[in-house]
């Protein structure tokens, strides 16, 4: 029994020693802290020998503890582990990896709290770069390719989706020299994109790529090794079965889809990475989610500027109103409005959480007019106040939100 132990945390310190970080998705967010605060902690010694490597592996587990939880604090740890593994980069390849760990948490940044700017700063460093070693040049590679797949995406336009998918298909293709964590974030990333421009476009060949790019990665990543890559492809693969089933008003593919999504779930528990949890939550149609479950939501997404956080709350919210119009308690939505008020009043309110409350409030005001048997007033104002700030924070989840909020006779 005690050699079995050993044994295993011998495996354990050999898999920190990796370069790719699967093993981390073993692992709760909870002891990826402790682990980056070690590495942090190793990397900062007089006595470390590779203090370059050592502030790479630092900023790398910072990143991965802000993917999951969201906290802004490890985001900015990454990016001073980063810049440390800059100032001891000795060669032109080190130089050019600690600029493309920059890159990358400039995308994460972006994932997490929007900014387009993020983007842009990040896709113009990159592709400054000068990369000799084949290995850093396939990073720099993927890196490119999705961050200019963001881009695409929020810009809608058919041609620079089809661009950005080519950049992530010659990506893949050279991606031999990748960590398996790096092609999945690539194929993920092709994989979206796809979805998005084939539901749009009704284009077969891309929905047709998209399904076998999440079902290579649903086979390829085992629930006992690779929880959480499992469940981003089984809750991307249910949230384009379901845009389909809407499309073609199909019920058993919306029965299909809801599978999946339950399927996502159960790979892991909320404490073991918050973040992907709400997210599956979350891309479930509106309605379908239990309000004790909205709220466990919005408890794990507190950190102020949040895409996800501003989503779970704006949801919970619009849970709220239904259940409190569906029982005429205009008393609860006076209540629900004087808390949204204080916070839209705020002065620390981030711009994503005032679009979130702002959409809030136009719903809470049609719900007392419905109710009351009164016209509210300037609806049309504020949610065309929210779009306009989801879209400069490039949120365009809150976007639509705000957009399916609109009543019928007005017109965004």
């Amino acid at each position: 029994m005690f050699e079995f132990g050993r044994d295993l945390r011998k495996l354990f310190d050999k898999a920190r020693e990796s370069d790719d970080l699967g093993w981390l998705e073993l692992i709760g967010a909870d002891l990826v802290e402790a682990e980056a605060r070690r590495e942090t902690i190793d990397a900062g010694r007089v006595s470390c020998t590779r203090p370059f490597a050592g502030w790479m592996r630092a900023s790398a587990l910072w990143r991965e503890h802000a993917r999951r939880t969201g906290r802004r604090t490890s985001l900015e740890r990454a990016g001073s582990s980063a810049s440390d593994a800059a100032r001891h980069a000795t060669t032109p390849d080190q130089t050019a990896a600690a600029a493309i760990e920059a890159g990358e948490i400039h995308l994460l940044g972006f994932d997490l709290f929007g900014g387009p700017e993020k983007l842009t700063a990040a896709l113009a460093d990159v592709q400054s770069l000068t990369v000799e070693h084949p290995v850093t040049r396939s990073t720099a590679a993927a890196l490119h390719a999705r961050l200019t797949a963001r881009r695409a995406r929020l810009s809608g336009e058919p041609s620079a989706m089809l661009d950005a998918a080519a950049l992530l298909d010659a990506a893949l293709h050279g991606a031999r020299g990748l960590t398996p964590v790096m092609g999945d974030d690539l194929r993920l990333d092709r994989a979206a994109l796809s979805l998005e421009a084939g539901v749009a476009r009704r284009d077969a060949r891309l929905l047709d790529q998209a399904g076998r790019d999440l079902r290579a990665l649903v086979e390829s990543a085992s629930p006992d090794y690779r929880p959480m890559t499992r469940a981003r492809a089984l809750s991307l693969a249910g949230a384009g079965l379901m845009a389909l089933a809407r499309l073609a008003r199909n019920d058993a593919a919306a029965e299909q889809g809801r599978a999946l999504f339950e399927a996502a779930a159960d790979q892991f528990t909320p404490d073991h990475s918050p973040l992907d949890w709400v997210a599956v939550q979350l891309v479930q149609t509106p309605g379908q989610t239990p309000l004790a479950l909205l709220a466990q939501a919005e408890a794990l997404t507190r950190e102020p500027g949040l895409v996800l956080g501003a989503l779970a709350r704006e949801r919970r919210l619009a849970t709220e109103v239904d259940l409190a119009e569906d029982v005429g308690d205009i008393a609860a939505l006076f209540t629900l409005e004087k808390t949204v008020h204080q916070r839209l009043t705020a002065r620390t309110s981030q711009p994503i959480d005032w679009a979130s409350d702002q959409i809030g409030m136009a719903r809470l005001a049609m719900a007392k007019g419905r109710l009351m048997g009164i016209e509210p007033r300037a609806i049309g104002l504020m949610l065309a106040e929210a779009m306009e700030t989801a879209r400069e924070c490039g949120a365009p989840v809150l976007l639509e939100r705000a957009m399916l909020a609109l009543p019928e006779k007005v017109s965004p």
